[in-house]
């Protein structure tokens, strides 16, 4: 471990801060997991409804969430509770090397459109039925 890293954390060779089982803290692995996702501490508490201070004392290992908040935290963070807690189970994962292709993003923006033109037509038909339904009662 390098000198100049806090007591608790873990580095690879490269210097990438991937988190070893026996020395990550939960705080180093709520800090790691919202760094992966590229939240800011205070993004990471308003998402949460907590103060600044909390998240910063979650992640220096001064505090730790209630069972609520720790719920959310991992569903935010995309990580299973199990892997804040321990570091076992679904949590960080190095990056793939697999590139992402230009036509799988292709592919996913066509049907992000098409369910967005669904979801009009939709809102539309709901729209409809509600004047409808207005229309009835006031005339009952």
């Amino acid at each position: 471990m390098d000198d100049n890293q806090p007591a608790g954390t873990a580095a690879s060779q490269d210097g990438v801060g991937w988190y070893s089982e026996e020395a990550a803290t939960f705080g180093d692995r709520v800090t790691g997991a919202r760094e992966a996702l590229g939240l800011s501490e205070d993004a990471l508490a308003r998402k949460l409804g907590v103060k600044l201070k909390t998240v910063r004392a979650w992640e220096g290992d001064l505090a730790e969430p209630r069972a609520n908040k720790l719920q959310m935290l991992a569903g935010i963070l995309n990580v299973s509770i199990m892997w804040l807690l321990t570091g076992q189970g679904d949590g960080l994962h190095e990056p793939a090397d697999d590139p992402v292709q230009e036509s799988d993003l292709a592919d996913l923006l066509v049907e992000l459109r098409s369910v967005k033109a669904e979801l009009g037509r939709a809102s539309d038909r709901l729209g409809r039925l509600e004047k409808r339904l207005r229309r009835k009662l006031s005339a009952g």
